[in-house]
């Protein structure tokens, strides 16, 4: 039980002078007279202090400019709300990547909080209709689904702060927190009864002290406000927030594990900013396209909740709202909840130098797409006409429109449990005839990982008794259930719409376009289309997920992975990749992948250290020059250099390995005077535009890269290179045709050795496996991944990611056999 400061008062009959009775804690003091009514007037005073606001913690309130919160300071604000208040409840559920605890809070009415077990109930039966059949019997029991939504809670999810560079949300966090557990407002005593909130300051501890350390390193220097040069998640970055159907950060699995899967929350507020020059928020419906095994009830959600959060802010006088442009509902990477019956309410506040204002002039006032910020439309305004820009507005924005959406989840409780429910009961009809079924899938190392991946989403997976004659049993994944959509989205080829503006330029996706998990792990899936028995034993056992180890470096590294100044998250992906998968490798016994920086390379003393360097996704510019001289600190400016790169090429020809992935494959072109060219350079947008799709390739097997690989694979391809010669045609056929006319290896310049490892079809149409590709005939029969001798050493271009996000197995062996030759 919570400690309570309880307060009663018996006034006797006979005016002011009567004795007043006043107990504190349980010790009642009894007074008279004026006295008395002094004292009363303090304690009721005092009462409504006992709930601390966040300055009594922080020293400051949430939204002052040029002030930041420590992580430690917002667990420990939060500490103290839950033992002040009967509303709160703040518990923590894990660790951070970094260690740093991982909690989140449950706000309600304390008669609701008395009784979550049952509201986790009613909420689990409203999600899987299934437990609302008696045993034997067929229909569901209609009063009992009525009971439940005339009895259950709305329940919302607020994340904050995924992104911790976009630090409003987390100092927003306090200041909800604090109106709910404080408020006696009819508003806030009317949310407390009908919804239970589930608030997560921070989706990213770690960064928000990575964040915070770098703002006051820099604090009144010329360089306060700017972004840290480190990824402020420790692998992913910014791609934290892309991780919501792979499940391979730890905060993600905890989010999922501990709070989705167990709550089922209708509502998901994701709270976020975005570039400082175009609208002041964004708010759903989202723009086109939708993923289609979004629920049409969800779209029907978001759009309603988005609409009313829009026009009630407009309607208390908040600018430059807009809705119906920038950011689609397609990925899954970014909206669980869609696939679990919840709508995800994203929002974009515009954003300050982290928490240094800003002024923003009305020339630089841009729109973004589907909206012109300095012109007012359906679906965009009141216009804002610029100015000073504080982090203060930033969390008024973003307070009053969750205090918007909590007021629409209490007033229409029914509504949203209603919805979810019918969500639910769609999930698990029956199938008709010609209607998928499910899908099996084969045993093997890969599709056990997909397997583990659809249970963390809470899929059920169990066992059929035949996929093919003399094979065993194989993995089943069963339509008539709640979150088989999930499954379906990530099982099926995704054809991504052909979307043009008006002048004829495609419109770019807010993400990726492509997540068909089979062809990025190389799994065997099908689809079915009658019944498949099962087998008595129903679940599949499922292995550990991979987590990242970093092993203990002897004197002598093998490998080596660049990591300049300006953070790059493919590096942290490749860091995570070879942490989480290193017994795929068996030459990584004994031994370990270090960090190799600038200075290193610089001063020359990278053959000493390493074997083997890999060199991540990043822009050639990025990795040549880094930061400019005078836009950070100077410890942190410059890039390899020109000197660095010299030196690089001492090191191939002495006999290292440089790997380059993807845009750093532009850097090794240009830097070693390769005779290759990418043929991708200087196209247009409109001729050429593959934006995070599956591309086909075809392999030479008897490159010892190609090893274990089969025949055809697949490229993850987003901004990527292809290669040919830059020579005459008649020295450069070998690169600009099939691999299998790549035999042997194309002499270039008597000394350069260069071979195709893998290419795309000669053929544009069979290119493309998922997502979208336009002018993919530009890359057809050109090579995507290619190996260069030079002197002792060798360099091998990747004109894609094989590492991608930690997700694409299927290509790992590439890399891996890249650097373990």
């Amino acid at each position: 039980m919570k400690r309570s400061f309880l307060l009663s008062i018996s006034l006797w009959l006979g005016g002011l002078k009567a004795p007043l009775l006043i107990k504190v804690g349980w010790q009642p003091l009894r007074l008279t007279g004026c006295f008395s009514l002094f004292i009363l007037l303090f304690s009721l005073t005092a009462f409504g202090q006992t709930i601390p606001a966040p300055k009594d913690t922080l020293g400051f309130t949430p939204g002052d400019d040029r002030k930041l919160a420590s992580w430690a300071s917002i667990v420990d604000y939060f500490k103290k709300l839950d033992a002040a208040s009967d509303r709160v409840i703040f518990e923590e559920i894990g660790k951070s990547t970094m260690g740093a605890p991982f909690a989140y809070a449950t706000i309600s009415s304390p008669e609701n909080l008395k009784n979550l077990e049952k509201y986790k109930q009613i909420n689990a039966r409203l999600a899987d209709p299934r437990l609302y059949q008696p045993r034997g019997v067929g229909l569901l029991t209609k009063p009992a689904v009525m009971s439940d939504i005339l009895l259950g809670k709305t329940i919302v999810l607020i994340t904050c702060g995924v992104h911790s560079t976009e630090v409003g949300s987390t100092l927003s966090s306090m200041l909800i927190a604090h109106r709910l557990a404080s408020s006696n407002e009819p508003e806030i005593k009317k949310i407390l009864d009908n919804t239970i909130i589930l608030l997560v300051p921070s989706l990213n501890p770690d960064g928000v002290d990575i964040v915070k350390n770098w703002y006051d390193k820099t604090l009144g220097t010329p360089f306060e406000g700017s972004e840290p040069p480190e990824l402020y998640h420790k692998y992913v970055g910014h791609d934290d927030n892309r991780d919501w159907y792979a499940f391979t950060q730890v905060e993600t699995q905890l989010t999922v594990d501990k709070i989705h899967n167990v709550w089922h929350p209708q509502i998901v507020n994701d709270i976020h900013q975005q570039g400082p020059n175009g609208s002041r928020l964004f708010l759903p419906p989202y723009m086109q396209p939708v993923e289609p095994n979004v629920p049409k009830q969800i779209v029907e959600g978001y759009t309603e909740l988005g609409n009313y959060m829009a026009a009630d802010l407009r309607k208390q006088g908040f600018q430059g709202i807009t809705t119906n442009s920038t950011y689609d509902a397609w990925t899954p990477s970014r909206a669980y909840s869609h696939y679990h019956g919840g709508v995800r309410i994203l929002s974009e506040t515009a954003s300050c130098k982290l928490a240094t204002p800003i002024t923003v002039k009305w020339e630089d006032i841009r729109g973004g797409e589907g909206y012109d910020a300095r012109t007012e439309s359906p679906n965009f305004g009141p216009v804002w006409k610029g100015g000073e820009w504080h982090l203060r507005d930033i969390t008024n924005y973003m307070t009053t429109a969750a205090f918007s959406l909590l007021n629409n989840a209490a007033d229409n409780r029914e509504k949203w449990l209603s919805r979810f429910y019918e969500i639910g009961k769609e999930a698990v009809r029956p199938r008709n005839a010609g209607e998928i079924s499910g899908f099996v899938m084969e045993r093997g190392v890969r599709e056990h990982t997909i397997a583990n991946i659809l249970a963390t989403a809470g899929v059920e997976i169990g066992n059929a008794r035949t996929l093919r004659s003399g094979l065993a049993p194989a993995i089943l994944i069963k339509a008539r259930q709640p979150y088989f959509a999930f499954a379906k989205a990530l099982f099926e080829k995704q054809v991504y719409p052909d979307l043009f503006s008006a002048k004829g330029q495609p419109i770019a996706p807010y993400d990726v376009t492509a997540h068909t998990l089979p062809l990025l792990m190389d799994a065997q899936v099908k689809p079915v289309y009658e019944d498949v028995p099962e087998t008595k034993t129903r679940s599949v056992a499922l292995m550990d997920r991979p987590s990242p180890s970093e092993w203990p470096c002897p004197n002598s590294h093998n490998y080596g992975i660049y990591r300049g100044p300006v953070p790059s998250m493919d590096e942290g992906w490749t860091r995570w990749t070879f942490e989480s998968y290193s017994y795929m490798i068996p030459s990584f016994s004994n031994t370990c992948v270090r960090s190799v920086e600038n200075f290193e390379i610089r001063m020359n003393e990278i053959a000493r250290k390493v074997q083997t360097i890999i060199i991540p996704d990043q822009s050639p510019n990025q990795i040549l020059n880094g930061y400019a001289k005078g836009s950070m600190p100077d410890e942190y400016t410059g890039g390899v250099g020109k000197e660095g790169v010299e030196n690089l090429k001492k090191f191939v020809e002495a006999g290292g390995t440089l790997v380059f992935l993807n845009r750093s494959s532009d850097f090794a072109i240009e830097q070693f005077n390769l005779p290759l060219r990418d043929v991708t350079k200087g196209l247009a947008r409109k001729d050429f535009y593959i934006p995070g799709s599956i591309l086909r390739t075809e392999l030479d097997l008897t490159s010892p890269i190609a090893k274990g690989m089969p025949k055809e694979s697949i490229a993850w391809f987003e901004n990527g290179p292809a290669f040919e010669l830059s020579e005459p045609p008649a020295v450069a056929s070998g690169l600009t045709s099939n691999t299998e006319q790549v035999q042997p290896p194309t002499t270039v310049g008597g000394t350069d050795k260069i071979r195709v490892i893998a290419s795309y079809p000669s053929d544009p149409k069979q290119i493309l496996l998922s997502g979208w590709a336009l002018g993919a005939e530009k890359i057809a029969g050109k090579a995507a991944l290619v190996e260069v001798s030079m002197g002792k050493g060798k360099i091998i271009l990747f004109g894609f990611r094989p590492q991608y996000r930690g997700q694409s197995l299927a290509t790992f062996p590439l890399l891996f056999n890249a650097i373990s030759q």
